[in-house]
Protein backbone atom coordinates (compact mmCIF):
# COMPACT_ATOMS: atom_id res chain seq x y z
CA UNK A 1 0.00 0.00 0.00
CA UNK A 2 2.54 2.64 0.71
CA UNK A 3 4.21 1.84 -2.63
CA UNK A 4 1.28 2.56 -4.08
CA UNK A 5 0.73 5.93 -2.65
CA UNK A 6 4.39 7.03 -3.13
CA UNK A 7 3.90 6.33 -6.98
CA UNK A 8 0.57 8.01 -7.22
CA UNK A 9 2.22 11.12 -5.13
CA UNK A 10 4.79 11.00 -7.89
CA UNK A 11 2.69 11.03 -10.55
CA UNK A 12 1.09 13.83 -9.63
CA UNK A 13 3.89 15.48 -8.33
CA UNK A 14 5.25 14.97 -12.48
CA UNK A 15 2.40 16.13 -13.89
CA UNK A 16 2.68 19.53 -12.02
CA UNK A 17 5.99 19.74 -13.08
CA UNK A 18 4.58 19.53 -16.60
CA UNK A 19 1.96 21.87 -16.34
CA UNK A 20 4.10 24.58 -14.58
CA UNK A 21 6.58 24.03 -17.56
CA UNK A 22 4.10 24.46 -19.91
CA UNK A 23 3.14 27.67 -18.28
CA UNK A 24 6.35 28.55 -18.21
CA UNK A 25 6.66 28.35 -22.11
CA UNK A 26 3.56 29.75 -22.33
CA UNK A 27 4.65 33.30 -20.16
CA UNK A 28 8.07 33.05 -21.87
CA UNK A 29 6.23 34.57 -25.49
CA UNK A 30 6.14 38.25 -25.97
CA UNK A 31 2.76 39.96 -24.56
CA UNK A 32 2.17 43.09 -26.34
CA UNK A 33 0.53 46.01 -24.81
CA UNK A 34 -2.85 47.13 -25.97
CA UNK A 35 -1.63 50.19 -27.96
CA UNK A 36 1.03 47.53 -29.87
CA UNK A 37 -2.22 44.93 -30.34
CA UNK A 38 -4.52 48.27 -31.76
CA UNK A 39 -1.49 49.29 -34.05
CA UNK A 40 -1.34 45.52 -35.34
CA UNK A 41 -4.77 45.16 -35.97
CA UNK A 42 -4.95 48.56 -37.89
CA UNK A 43 -2.19 47.21 -40.22
CA UNK A 44 -3.84 43.74 -40.96
CA UNK A 45 -7.22 45.95 -41.62
CA UNK A 46 -5.64 48.16 -43.56
CA UNK A 47 -3.92 44.97 -45.68
CA UNK A 48 -7.11 43.43 -45.74
CA UNK A 49 -9.26 45.97 -47.23
CA UNK A 50 -6.12 46.64 -49.92
CA UNK A 51 -6.21 43.05 -51.21
CA UNK A 52 -10.09 43.65 -51.19
CA UNK A 53 -9.84 46.27 -53.49
CA UNK A 54 -7.37 45.07 -55.98
CA UNK A 55 -9.52 42.00 -56.01
CA UNK A 56 -12.72 44.00 -56.86
CA UNK A 57 -10.10 46.18 -59.05
CA UNK A 58 -9.19 42.98 -61.37
CA UNK A 59 -12.85 41.11 -61.41
CA UNK A 60 -13.89 44.47 -63.07
CA UNK A 61 -11.28 45.51 -65.15
CA UNK A 62 -10.79 42.24 -66.65
CA UNK A 63 -14.63 41.96 -66.81
CA UNK A 64 -14.30 44.86 -69.22
CA UNK A 65 -11.49 43.84 -71.43
CA UNK A 66 -13.36 40.63 -71.83
CA UNK A 67 -16.82 42.13 -72.65
CA UNK A 68 -15.19 44.79 -75.07
CA UNK A 69 -13.62 41.53 -76.82
CA UNK A 70 -16.45 39.88 -77.05
CA UNK A 71 -18.53 42.43 -78.37
CA UNK A 72 -15.88 43.68 -81.34
CA UNK A 73 -14.17 40.02 -81.79
CA UNK A 74 -15.87 36.99 -80.78
CA UNK A 75 -17.55 36.21 -77.22
CA UNK A 76 -15.08 32.97 -77.00
CA UNK A 77 -12.24 35.55 -77.22
CA UNK A 78 -13.54 37.80 -74.68
CA UNK A 79 -14.40 34.70 -71.94
CA UNK A 80 -10.50 34.02 -72.88
CA UNK A 81 -9.36 37.33 -72.20
CA UNK A 82 -11.76 37.79 -69.02
CA UNK A 83 -10.46 34.40 -67.40
CA UNK A 84 -7.01 35.10 -68.95
CA UNK A 85 -6.28 38.53 -67.29
CA UNK A 86 -7.90 37.63 -64.16
CA UNK A 87 -5.46 34.68 -63.25
CA UNK A 88 -2.63 37.07 -63.95
CA UNK A 89 -3.46 39.38 -61.92
CA UNK A 90 -4.67 37.54 -58.58
CA UNK A 91 -1.84 35.10 -59.14
CA UNK A 92 0.50 37.98 -58.99
CA UNK A 93 -1.09 39.62 -55.45
CA UNK A 94 -1.74 35.65 -54.43
CA UNK A 95 1.49 34.20 -55.34
CA UNK A 96 1.14 31.67 -52.43
CA UNK A 97 -2.77 30.79 -53.59
CA UNK A 98 -1.40 30.97 -57.27
CA UNK A 99 1.77 28.37 -56.49
CA UNK A 100 -0.99 25.88 -55.24
CA UNK A 101 -2.93 25.83 -58.24
CA UNK A 102 0.15 25.37 -60.71
CA UNK A 103 0.96 22.23 -58.47
CA UNK A 104 -2.46 21.32 -58.78
CA UNK A 105 -3.09 22.26 -62.42
CA UNK A 106 0.03 20.16 -63.83
CA UNK A 107 -2.02 16.50 -63.76
CA UNK A 108 -4.54 17.85 -65.67
CA UNK A 109 -3.35 20.23 -68.05
CA UNK A 110 -3.44 17.28 -71.14
CA UNK A 111 -6.84 16.70 -70.36
CA UNK A 112 -7.75 20.52 -70.42
CA UNK A 113 -5.70 21.00 -73.34
CA UNK A 114 -7.85 18.73 -75.36
CA UNK A 115 -11.10 19.33 -73.79
CA UNK A 116 -10.58 23.02 -74.75
CA UNK A 117 -9.41 21.80 -78.20
CA UNK A 118 -6.20 20.60 -77.99
CA UNK A 119 -4.04 24.10 -79.05
CA UNK A 120 -0.83 23.39 -78.31
CA UNK A 121 -0.33 27.13 -77.01
CA UNK A 122 -2.89 25.70 -73.46
CA UNK A 123 0.00 23.41 -72.80
CA UNK A 124 1.52 26.75 -71.27
CA UNK A 125 -1.72 27.75 -69.22
CA UNK A 126 -0.03 26.39 -66.18
CA UNK A 127 2.43 29.27 -66.46
CA UNK A 128 -0.39 31.84 -66.08
CA UNK A 129 0.00 30.93 -62.46
CA UNK A 130 3.90 30.13 -62.19
CA UNK A 131 4.80 33.57 -63.92
CA UNK A 132 2.90 36.54 -62.00
CA UNK A 133 3.43 34.85 -59.06
CA UNK A 134 7.39 34.61 -59.33
CA UNK A 135 7.20 38.17 -60.18
CA UNK A 136 5.52 39.00 -57.13
CA UNK A 137 8.15 36.84 -54.85
CA UNK A 138 11.34 38.05 -56.83
CA UNK A 139 9.48 41.49 -55.68
CA UNK A 140 9.58 40.82 -52.05
CA UNK A 141 12.63 39.46 -52.29
CA UNK A 142 14.22 43.27 -53.65
CA UNK A 143 12.33 44.97 -51.10
CA UNK A 144 13.14 42.85 -47.93
CA UNK A 145 16.91 42.03 -49.50
CA UNK A 146 16.60 38.27 -49.94
CA UNK A 147 18.74 36.23 -51.94
CA UNK A 148 16.57 35.79 -55.41
CA UNK A 149 18.37 32.81 -56.35
CA UNK A 150 18.69 29.65 -54.42
CA UNK A 151 20.95 27.78 -53.10
CA UNK A 152 23.67 29.81 -53.16
CA UNK A 153 26.07 26.69 -54.35
CA UNK A 154 24.43 26.78 -57.79
CA UNK A 155 25.01 30.74 -59.08
CA UNK A 156 28.29 29.77 -60.44
CA UNK A 157 27.45 26.50 -62.36
CA UNK A 158 24.30 28.62 -62.94
CA UNK A 159 26.42 31.30 -64.99
CA UNK A 160 28.27 29.16 -66.95
CA UNK A 161 25.17 27.03 -68.41
CA UNK A 162 23.38 30.29 -69.18
CA UNK A 163 26.46 31.42 -71.01
CA UNK A 164 26.99 28.18 -73.33
CA UNK A 165 23.37 28.51 -74.17
CA UNK A 166 23.80 32.23 -75.15
CA UNK A 167 26.79 31.21 -77.43
CA UNK A 168 25.14 28.26 -79.00
CA UNK A 169 21.81 31.08 -79.50
CA UNK A 170 24.07 34.20 -81.10
CA UNK A 171 26.71 31.54 -82.79
CA UNK A 172 24.90 28.69 -83.62
CA UNK A 173 21.04 29.58 -83.86
CA UNK A 174 20.86 33.01 -84.75
CA UNK A 175 23.31 32.44 -88.17
CA UNK A 176 21.11 29.13 -89.19
CA UNK A 177 18.02 31.94 -89.04
CA UNK A 178 19.63 33.65 -91.37
CA UNK A 179 20.40 30.57 -93.56
CA UNK A 180 17.18 29.10 -93.32
CA UNK A 181 15.06 32.28 -95.16
CA UNK A 182 11.92 32.27 -93.22
CA UNK A 183 10.96 28.92 -93.10
CA UNK A 184 12.06 27.82 -89.71
CA UNK A 185 12.33 29.94 -87.07
CA UNK A 186 15.49 28.34 -85.15
CA UNK A 187 16.33 31.29 -82.62
CA UNK A 188 12.94 31.59 -81.19
CA UNK A 189 13.24 27.28 -80.98
CA UNK A 190 16.21 28.40 -79.20
CA UNK A 191 14.27 30.69 -76.64
CA UNK A 192 11.94 27.93 -76.15
CA UNK A 193 14.45 25.37 -75.46
CA UNK A 194 16.06 27.92 -72.33
CA UNK A 195 12.88 28.09 -71.26
CA UNK A 196 12.47 24.30 -71.14
CA UNK A 197 16.45 23.85 -70.10
CA UNK A 198 15.93 26.56 -67.26
CA UNK A 199 12.10 28.30 -66.93
CA UNK A 200 11.39 26.87 -63.98
CA UNK A 201 14.40 26.37 -61.68
CA UNK A 202 13.08 29.64 -60.06
CA UNK A 203 10.11 27.17 -58.53
CA UNK A 204 13.04 26.80 -55.82
CA UNK A 205 13.47 30.09 -54.93
CA UNK A 206 8.86 30.29 -54.87
CA UNK A 207 8.47 27.48 -52.55
CA UNK A 208 11.57 28.25 -50.24
CA UNK A 209 9.35 31.71 -49.93
CA UNK A 210 5.90 30.77 -49.49
CA UNK A 211 6.61 27.48 -47.00
CA UNK A 212 6.58 29.71 -43.74
CA UNK A 213 6.00 26.92 -41.39
CA UNK A 214 5.66 23.15 -41.82
CA UNK A 215 2.32 22.93 -41.57
CA UNK A 216 2.37 24.41 -45.42
CA UNK A 217 4.91 21.62 -45.95
CA UNK A 218 2.76 19.30 -44.72
CA UNK A 219 -0.28 20.74 -46.15
CA UNK A 220 1.50 21.33 -49.84
CA UNK A 221 2.54 17.33 -49.55
CA UNK A 222 -1.11 16.06 -48.36
CA UNK A 223 -2.01 18.30 -51.55
CA UNK A 224 0.22 16.45 -53.86
CA UNK A 225 -1.49 12.79 -52.41
CA UNK A 226 -4.29 13.49 -53.34
CA UNK A 227 -3.60 14.94 -56.40
CA UNK A 228 -2.07 10.85 -57.03
CA UNK A 229 -5.30 9.47 -56.14
CA UNK A 230 -7.28 11.40 -57.91
CA UNK A 231 -5.11 11.09 -61.14
CA UNK A 232 -5.06 7.46 -61.06
CA UNK A 233 -8.44 7.17 -60.35
CA UNK A 234 -9.37 8.79 -63.72
CA UNK A 235 -6.40 6.92 -65.45
CA UNK A 236 -8.15 3.89 -63.91
CA UNK A 237 -11.63 4.88 -65.39
CA UNK A 238 -10.06 5.59 -68.50
CA UNK A 239 -9.04 1.51 -68.94
CA UNK A 240 -12.15 -0.06 -67.78
CA UNK A 241 -14.21 2.45 -70.48
CA UNK A 242 -11.43 0.82 -72.93
CA UNK A 243 -11.48 -2.39 -71.58
CA UNK A 244 -15.24 -2.93 -71.44
CA UNK A 245 -15.68 -0.87 -75.03
CA UNK A 246 -16.99 1.89 -74.15
CA UNK A 247 -14.32 3.84 -76.20
CA UNK A 248 -13.25 1.70 -79.04
CA UNK A 249 -9.11 2.28 -78.67
CA UNK A 250 -7.09 2.16 -81.75
CA UNK A 251 -8.26 -1.25 -82.91
CA UNK A 252 -12.17 0.15 -82.60
CA UNK A 253 -11.10 3.16 -84.58
CA UNK A 254 -10.37 1.35 -87.70
CA UNK A 255 -6.59 1.85 -87.09
CA UNK A 256 -4.37 -0.50 -89.70
CA UNK A 257 -0.99 -1.73 -90.38
CA UNK A 258 1.79 0.18 -88.32
CA UNK A 259 -0.84 2.35 -86.96
CA UNK A 260 -2.25 -0.21 -84.80
CA UNK A 261 1.15 0.00 -82.56
CA UNK A 262 1.49 4.23 -82.08
CA UNK A 263 -0.72 5.85 -80.10
CA UNK A 264 -3.01 8.67 -81.62
CA UNK A 265 -5.64 11.25 -80.83
CA UNK A 266 -8.32 9.66 -82.26
CA UNK A 267 -8.38 7.11 -79.89
CA UNK A 268 -8.90 9.25 -77.24
CA UNK A 269 -10.90 8.70 -74.46
CA UNK A 270 -12.30 10.43 -71.45
CA UNK A 271 -9.27 12.21 -70.78
CA UNK A 272 -5.79 12.92 -71.39
CA UNK A 273 -4.41 12.83 -74.88
CA UNK A 274 -3.10 10.30 -77.58
CA UNK A 275 -3.12 6.79 -76.31
CA UNK A 276 -2.76 3.00 -77.90
CA UNK A 277 -4.90 0.43 -77.19
CA UNK A 278 -4.63 -2.31 -79.47
CA UNK A 279 -4.97 -5.50 -76.89
CA UNK A 280 -5.03 -8.48 -79.85
CA UNK A 281 -1.54 -7.43 -80.52
CA UNK A 282 0.08 -6.87 -76.91
CA UNK A 283 -0.21 -3.20 -77.54
CA UNK A 284 -1.49 -0.95 -74.50
CA UNK A 285 -0.04 2.31 -73.50
CA UNK A 286 -2.28 5.16 -71.93
CA UNK A 287 -2.02 8.60 -71.05
CA UNK A 288 -3.61 8.65 -67.84
CA UNK A 289 -4.52 12.28 -67.38
CA UNK A 290 -1.43 13.90 -69.63
CA UNK A 291 -1.37 14.59 -72.94
CA UNK A 292 0.92 11.90 -73.78
CA UNK A 293 1.76 7.84 -72.63
CA UNK A 294 5.76 8.64 -71.84
CA UNK A 295 4.56 11.66 -69.45
CA UNK A 296 2.12 9.31 -67.82
CA UNK A 297 5.05 7.11 -67.04
CA UNK A 298 6.70 9.66 -65.99
CA UNK A 299 3.96 11.54 -63.26
CA UNK A 300 3.63 7.63 -62.02
CA UNK A 301 7.60 7.47 -61.23
CA UNK A 302 7.20 10.96 -59.62
CA UNK A 303 4.60 10.56 -57.67
CA UNK A 304 6.32 7.37 -56.25
CA UNK A 305 8.89 9.46 -54.49
CA UNK A 306 6.08 12.08 -52.79
CA UNK A 307 3.81 9.45 -51.95
CA UNK A 308 6.00 7.28 -50.47
CA UNK A 309 6.95 10.61 -47.75
CA UNK A 310 3.40 11.22 -47.40
CA UNK A 311 3.22 7.35 -45.82
CA UNK A 312 6.05 7.17 -43.98
CA UNK A 313 6.67 10.66 -42.93
CA UNK A 314 3.13 12.54 -41.96
CA UNK A 315 2.71 13.62 -38.57
CA UNK A 316 -0.84 12.29 -38.55
CA UNK A 317 -1.86 8.95 -39.05
CA UNK A 318 -4.97 9.64 -41.05
CA UNK A 319 -2.76 11.11 -43.81
CA UNK A 320 -0.06 8.30 -43.52
CA UNK A 321 -2.96 6.01 -44.79
CA UNK A 322 -3.79 8.38 -47.42
CA UNK A 323 -0.23 8.72 -48.48
CA UNK A 324 -0.04 4.66 -48.47
CA UNK A 325 -3.31 4.57 -50.41
CA UNK A 326 -2.24 6.99 -53.21
CA UNK A 327 1.26 5.18 -53.46
CA UNK A 328 -0.67 1.64 -53.98
CA UNK A 329 -2.95 3.68 -56.47
CA UNK A 330 0.67 3.95 -58.29
CA UNK A 331 1.66 0.60 -57.91
CA UNK A 332 -1.78 -0.28 -59.30
CA UNK A 333 -1.34 2.21 -62.42
CA UNK A 334 1.97 1.18 -63.45
CA UNK A 335 0.93 -2.42 -64.26
CA UNK A 336 -2.53 -1.27 -65.73
CA UNK A 337 -1.61 1.08 -68.04
CA UNK A 338 0.82 -0.47 -69.77
CA UNK A 339 4.34 2.00 -69.30
CA UNK A 340 7.28 -0.30 -69.69
CA UNK A 341 9.37 2.14 -67.54
CA UNK A 342 7.00 2.64 -64.40
CA UNK A 343 6.59 -0.91 -64.38
CA UNK A 344 10.21 -1.65 -63.58
CA UNK A 345 11.02 1.88 -61.53
CA UNK A 346 8.47 2.23 -59.15
CA UNK A 347 9.10 -1.23 -57.42
CA UNK A 348 13.36 0.13 -57.24
CA UNK A 349 12.61 3.22 -56.55
CA UNK A 350 10.25 2.25 -53.29
CA UNK A 351 12.61 -0.11 -52.59
CA UNK A 352 15.84 2.07 -52.63
CA UNK A 353 13.71 4.99 -50.83
CA UNK A 354 13.32 2.80 -47.81
CA UNK A 355 16.61 1.48 -47.63
CA UNK A 356 18.22 5.46 -48.34
CA UNK A 357 15.70 6.91 -45.76
CA UNK A 358 16.15 4.27 -43.72
CA UNK A 359 12.41 3.38 -43.11
CA UNK A 360 13.20 -0.24 -43.53
CA UNK A 361 14.59 -0.63 -40.24
CA UNK A 362 11.21 1.50 -38.89
CA UNK A 363 9.54 -2.40 -38.30
CA UNK A 364 6.56 -0.25 -37.03
CA UNK A 365 5.70 1.61 -40.02
CA UNK A 366 7.57 -0.24 -42.61
CA UNK A 367 6.01 -3.85 -42.13
CA UNK A 368 2.01 -2.63 -42.27
CA UNK A 369 2.41 -0.49 -45.26
CA UNK A 370 4.58 -3.41 -47.00
CA UNK A 371 2.09 -6.17 -46.04
CA UNK A 372 -0.64 -3.53 -47.49
CA UNK A 373 1.00 -2.66 -50.77
CA UNK A 374 1.65 -6.52 -51.04
CA UNK A 375 -1.75 -7.87 -50.71
CA UNK A 376 -2.69 -4.99 -53.01
CA UNK A 377 -0.44 -6.45 -55.37
CA UNK A 378 -1.26 -10.53 -54.96
CA UNK A 379 -4.74 -9.41 -55.46
CA UNK A 380 -4.16 -8.19 -58.69
CA UNK A 381 -2.09 -10.74 -59.91
CA UNK A 382 -4.63 -13.47 -58.62
CA UNK A 383 -7.42 -11.60 -60.27
CA UNK A 384 -5.34 -10.46 -63.64
CA UNK A 385 -3.14 -13.33 -63.66
CA UNK A 386 -3.11 -12.63 -67.82
CA UNK A 387 -2.54 -8.59 -67.21
CA UNK A 388 0.43 -8.67 -65.03
CA UNK A 389 2.33 -11.39 -67.51
CA UNK A 390 1.03 -9.39 -70.47
CA UNK A 391 3.35 -6.48 -69.36
CA UNK A 392 5.91 -8.21 -67.69
CA UNK A 393 5.94 -9.87 -71.58
CA UNK A 394 6.23 -6.83 -73.09
CA UNK A 395 8.95 -5.22 -70.80
CA UNK A 396 10.88 -8.03 -71.66
CA UNK A 397 10.00 -8.02 -75.22
CA UNK A 398 11.47 -4.43 -75.51
CA UNK A 399 14.66 -5.18 -73.29
CA UNK A 400 15.54 -7.93 -75.73
CA UNK A 401 14.64 -6.12 -78.41
CA UNK A 402 16.68 -2.81 -77.51
CA UNK A 403 18.67 -3.22 -73.93
CA UNK A 404 18.54 0.43 -72.24
CA UNK A 405 22.04 0.23 -71.47
CA UNK A 406 22.80 -0.63 -75.50
CA UNK A 407 20.06 2.44 -76.81
CA UNK A 408 21.97 5.09 -74.73
CA UNK A 409 25.31 4.38 -75.93
CA UNK A 410 24.11 4.24 -79.24
CA UNK A 411 22.65 7.56 -78.96
CA UNK A 412 26.04 8.67 -77.97
CA UNK A 413 27.89 7.16 -80.86
CA UNK A 414 25.70 8.77 -83.39
CA UNK A 415 25.20 12.50 -81.86
CA UNK A 416 29.16 12.50 -81.47
CA UNK A 417 29.57 11.84 -85.09
CA UNK A 418 27.72 14.47 -85.66
CA UNK A 419 29.45 16.81 -83.03
CA UNK A 420 31.70 19.59 -85.12
CA UNK A 421 33.56 21.75 -82.64
CA UNK A 422 33.12 22.55 -78.81
CA UNK A 423 29.37 24.40 -79.46
CA UNK A 424 26.44 22.12 -80.37
CA UNK A 425 23.95 22.28 -82.86
CA UNK A 426 21.58 24.57 -81.56
CA UNK A 427 19.45 25.32 -78.41
CA UNK A 428 16.47 22.80 -78.68
CA UNK A 429 17.50 21.86 -81.99
CA UNK A 430 16.63 18.32 -80.62
CA UNK A 431 13.80 19.12 -77.93
CA UNK A 432 10.45 17.73 -79.04
CA UNK A 433 8.67 20.35 -77.56
CA UNK A 434 10.26 23.26 -79.98
CA UNK A 435 9.13 21.27 -83.03
CA UNK A 436 6.66 24.39 -83.98
CA UNK A 437 9.17 26.22 -85.18
CA UNK A 438 11.15 23.91 -87.33
CA UNK A 439 12.99 20.54 -87.70
CA UNK A 440 14.38 18.85 -84.86
CA UNK A 441 16.45 15.79 -84.14
CA UNK A 442 15.00 13.09 -82.50
CA UNK A 443 17.36 11.77 -79.52
CA UNK A 444 15.48 9.98 -77.08
CA UNK A 445 17.84 10.02 -74.22
CA UNK A 446 18.53 13.43 -71.93
CA UNK A 447 22.55 13.63 -71.84
CA UNK A 448 23.35 13.00 -75.28
CA UNK A 449 20.18 15.62 -76.69
CA UNK A 450 22.02 17.99 -74.54
CA UNK A 451 25.65 16.87 -76.16
CA UNK A 452 23.38 17.14 -80.16
CA UNK A 453 22.15 20.92 -78.53
CA UNK A 454 24.78 22.10 -76.97
CA UNK A 455 28.23 20.43 -77.45
CA UNK A 456 30.52 18.64 -74.80
CA UNK A 457 31.04 22.51 -72.87
CA UNK A 458 27.37 22.36 -72.37
CA UNK A 459 26.62 18.95 -71.06
CA UNK A 460 29.32 19.67 -68.59
CA UNK A 461 27.83 22.39 -67.17
CA UNK A 462 24.68 21.28 -67.26
CA UNK A 463 25.65 18.17 -64.87
CA UNK A 464 28.27 20.44 -62.65
CA UNK A 465 24.81 22.72 -62.26
CA UNK A 466 22.56 18.88 -61.38
CA UNK A 467 25.80 18.01 -59.32
CA UNK A 468 25.67 21.27 -57.29
CA UNK A 469 21.82 21.24 -56.63
CA UNK A 470 21.95 16.90 -55.37
CA UNK A 471 24.81 18.18 -53.16
CA UNK A 472 23.12 21.00 -52.03
CA UNK A 473 19.70 19.04 -50.85
CA UNK A 474 21.81 16.10 -49.47
CA UNK A 475 23.52 18.93 -46.99
CA UNK A 476 19.99 20.03 -46.43
CA UNK A 477 18.65 16.26 -45.59
CA UNK A 478 21.69 16.04 -43.05
CA UNK A 479 21.06 19.39 -41.24
CA UNK A 480 17.67 17.98 -40.32
CA UNK A 481 16.79 16.53 -37.20
CA UNK A 482 12.94 16.55 -36.70
CA UNK A 483 12.27 12.54 -37.87
CA UNK A 484 9.49 13.12 -40.32
CA UNK A 485 11.06 16.35 -41.79
CA UNK A 486 14.07 14.55 -42.43
CA UNK A 487 12.30 11.39 -44.09
CA UNK A 488 10.17 14.01 -46.19
CA UNK A 489 14.19 15.85 -47.17
CA UNK A 490 15.26 12.00 -47.86
CA UNK A 491 12.58 11.65 -50.30
CA UNK A 492 12.62 14.83 -52.09
CA UNK A 493 16.56 14.98 -51.65
CA UNK A 494 17.02 11.18 -53.72
CA UNK A 495 14.15 12.31 -56.44
CA UNK A 496 17.15 15.23 -57.06
CA UNK A 497 19.77 12.63 -57.55
CA UNK A 498 17.55 10.03 -59.23
CA UNK A 499 16.61 12.72 -61.94
CA UNK A 500 19.89 14.52 -62.65
CA UNK A 501 21.80 11.52 -63.97
CA UNK A 502 18.83 9.00 -65.19
CA UNK A 503 20.37 8.89 -68.78
CA UNK A 504 17.14 7.08 -70.31
CA UNK A 505 14.01 8.96 -72.21
CA UNK A 506 14.51 13.26 -71.31
CA UNK A 507 11.82 13.51 -68.48
CA UNK A 508 13.58 16.99 -67.52
CA UNK A 509 12.35 18.40 -71.11
CA UNK A 510 8.53 17.35 -70.36
CA UNK A 511 5.95 17.89 -67.42
CA UNK A 512 5.29 17.14 -64.94
CA UNK A 513 8.92 16.20 -64.05
CA UNK A 514 10.15 19.55 -65.19
CA UNK A 515 8.21 21.48 -62.36
CA UNK A 516 8.82 18.55 -60.03
CA UNK A 517 12.85 18.04 -60.16
CA UNK A 518 12.62 21.87 -58.97
CA UNK A 519 10.00 21.48 -56.84
CA UNK A 520 11.60 18.90 -54.95
CA UNK A 521 15.00 20.67 -54.43
CA UNK A 522 12.89 23.80 -52.88
CA UNK A 523 11.15 21.72 -50.40
CA UNK A 524 14.37 19.63 -49.70
CA UNK A 525 16.34 23.07 -49.08
CA UNK A 526 13.57 24.33 -46.98
CA UNK A 527 12.77 21.92 -44.44
CA UNK A 528 16.52 22.96 -42.41
CA UNK A 529 15.00 26.52 -42.03
CA UNK A 530 11.44 24.74 -40.36
CA UNK A 531 13.00 22.30 -38.62
CA UNK A 532 15.28 24.80 -36.59
CA UNK A 533 12.04 27.06 -36.15
CA UNK A 534 10.14 23.85 -34.85
CA UNK A 535 12.58 22.97 -32.31
CA UNK A 536 12.62 26.85 -31.27
CA UNK A 537 8.84 26.64 -30.89
CA UNK A 538 9.43 23.26 -28.39
CA UNK A 539 12.57 25.30 -26.92
CA UNK A 540 12.08 28.99 -26.32
CA UNK A 541 15.49 29.24 -23.56
CA UNK A 542 17.09 28.16 -26.83
CA UNK A 543 15.53 31.28 -28.70
CA UNK A 544 16.11 33.57 -25.72
CA UNK A 545 19.91 32.58 -25.89
CA UNK A 546 19.80 33.27 -29.71
CA UNK A 547 18.34 36.44 -29.28
CA UNK A 548 20.14 37.64 -26.39
CA UNK A 549 23.46 36.76 -28.56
Amino acid sequence: MPSKTLSQKNKKRSKKRSRSAAGTEQNTKPTLSRKQQRVKEREAAKARSKLIQFTILAFVLSGLVGLLLGLIIEPTLGIAATASLLCLSLSFKYQRQALYAFIIYIPFSGTVTYMLGGNSLLQLAKDAFYIPALIGVVQVCRKKRLDILLPPEIKVPLVLVVSIILLNLLLVNLPQQFQTGGGEKPFLMGILGLKILLGYLPVITCIYYLMRTSDDLYFLLRIQAVLVITACILGFVQFLMLRTGVCAGTEGAGAQGVDLFKASLQSRCFVGGALLYSPSHGQIRLPGTFVAPWQWGWFLISSAFFSFGTAFNDKSPFWRLIGIISLATVFVMSVVSGQRIALFLVPIVVGGLSVLTGQVANLKRFVPIGVVLGLILLGLTIRNPELLQERVDSFQARWDASPPHEFVRQQFEEVIDAQDGILGNGVARATNGARIFGKVRLVETYHPKLLYELGPLGLFSILILYTALTVATFKAYRKTKDKNLRGYAASMWVFVLFISFFPYYYPLDVDPVSVYYWLAAGIALKIPTLDKQERELTNPKRRRLRSRS
